[in-house]
């Protein structure tokens, strides 16, 4: 049996993790490369395989890091099923189409406008060959093993992270497997726990946030602060924030803090993003997969005024008066987003407030970095608006929590391998699973194969 490692090798993007064995191959996540420009260009190169060879793909969630890349996939010959949970394969939907508009969006803006260096643009994908790719999801039920293909058979284990989120554990020849996917946090108010996995032979986790601590401060409190500090100046707090998991946690907050009183009375919070709309409805019909009961998520969902239409959004552009607008996508890389911030981050009144981990290369990094004007559009936007960025939001564990669930294994694996990190996070991670409970452990490569006894 053979591991390849074609993504989320020394980065925190495009998750795509291959197993062979007497033929047959599966692909477990098959995501889309974000960021720096270099990982980008990977999404436009061959795949490392012919995609007509891949049996089977299973997806621990629905982000695109995870699935994005899969009518790419589909589009160059993978006729196989591509499991997972039903609520991932609702949200995966949701997303994947998502993607393949914006895509043509942006291609054809940039031919319009002349704009790129190819001519013409073209999209990774289409929301043709995104449909065709959705048409082969199976969903599987949680807690028990399920026969893929040739005495393989796979069991979801609940990860956290987002709604749906999977621990992937595949048994096939005689050996077990066990897929991170991404873990979530412990004591989230919206998402369980991840489940404790108790034995593996080989373990493919994440390190994204392997190197730190997340910020302890009461999120409800820092948001509270920045809220009425801009309120105060007359100005506009602008999230970019992920569609999906990250949207709904900060409803949540904002529910709680509207409900206790402690938000400006009279400023109004929108949400600008149709995908985040039909997420929030997503969430409404898996109840058993969250903390939250069906009443609860609807409670919760009133708190913001729903922008549907573009005319909506530029209408929130055009208003001087203070307000809070919600809009994917999380770093800033796409989405009715990056419009806000062509116009509200000039604006030293405003806040620009982030929410969470932004990858190497994307909008959100560079802001938060300090740089004083961002590219929008062929154009140099000045950024004089206030930066914050709450990043205890994340939806990753971070190195205690981490370490909290590999407590839970009764045995070392055999051998650890980590995955979506960047190299300093990673190497931490290493370090200290090796000291702390001497397994042996080490971070991978791209493209990297290994065999497994």
């Amino acid at each position: 049996m053979e591991l390849s490692f074609l993504g989320a090798a020394g980065t925190v993007t495009g998750s795509r993790h291959m197993l062979e064995s007497n033929g047959q191959r599966i692909l477990v996540d098959c995501g889309l490369f974000q960021g720096l420009k270099f990982l980008r260009q990977r999404n436009w190169a061959p795949f490392p395989v012919d995609p007509a060879s891949i049996n089977a793909v299973v997806l621990t969630h629905a982000h695109l890091d995870h699935s994005g890349y899969l009518p790419r996939l589909g589009r160059d010959g993978f006729k196989g099923s591509v499991f997972a949970s039903a609520p991932t394969i609702d949200l995966a939907e949701i997303l994947l189409l998502d993607s393949a508009h914006i895509q043509e969006s942006d291609a054809e803006f940039a031919n319009r406008h002349k704009l790129s260096s190819h001519e013409p643009a073209l999209p990774l994908y289409t929301t043709k060959e995104a449909h065709k790719i959705i048409r082969q999801f199976q969903p599987l039920a949680r807690d028990a093993f399920h026969p893929i293909d040739h005495e393989l058979k796979i069991k979801l284990h609940r990860a956290g992270h987002i709604l749906g989120a999977s621990i992937v554990e595949v048994q096939w020849d005689g050996r077990k497997l066990v897929f991170s996917g991404d873990l979530g946090r412990y004591n989230d108010p919206v998402m369980p726990d991840p489940d404790v996995v108790e034995e593996a032979d080989y373990l493919v986790l994440e390190s994204t946030y392997g190197d730190r601590s997340h910020d302890a401060s009461p999120p409800e409190a820092v948001l509270e602060d920045i809220i009425r500090r801009t309120a105060e100046r007359g100005g506009t707090v602008v999230i970019p924030a992920f569609a999906v998991g990250r949207v709904q946690l900060l409803l949540y907050y904002l529910h709680k803090l509207r409900r206790e009183r402690r938000l400006p009375e009279n400023m109004p919070i929108y949400l600008d993003s149709p995908m985040s709309l039909s997420a929030v409805r997503v969430h409404r019909d898996h109840p058993g997969e969250q903390k939250l009961t069906r009443a609860q998520v609807n409670e919760v969902n009133q708190v913001a005024e729903y922008i549907e239409s573009v005319d909506e959004s530029k209408a929130l552009d055009a208003s001087v008066m203070p307000k809070i607008i919600i809009s994917a996508s999380g770093m800033a890389t796409g989405g009715r987003v990056v419009h806000h911030l062509k116009r509200f981050a000039p604006d030293p009144r405003s806040s620009i407030l982030f929410a969470g981990y932004q990858a190497a290369g994307t909008r959100g990094a560079k802001m938060l970095a300090g740089a004083q004007t961002i590219k929008i559009h062929g154009e140099y936007i000045p950024v004089k608006a206030e930066l914050d960025n709450l990043s205890m939001l994340s939806a990753h564990a971070d190195a205690d929590e981490i370490m909290r669930w590999l407590g839970g294994f009764r045995r070392p694996p055999r051998e650890t391998f980590l995955v979506h990190g960047e190299p300093e996070a990673a190497d931490a991670l290493r370090c200290r699973i090796k000291d702390e409970l001497g397994w042996r452990v080490r971070a991978v490569e791209h493209l990297e194969k290994v065999s497994l006894r």
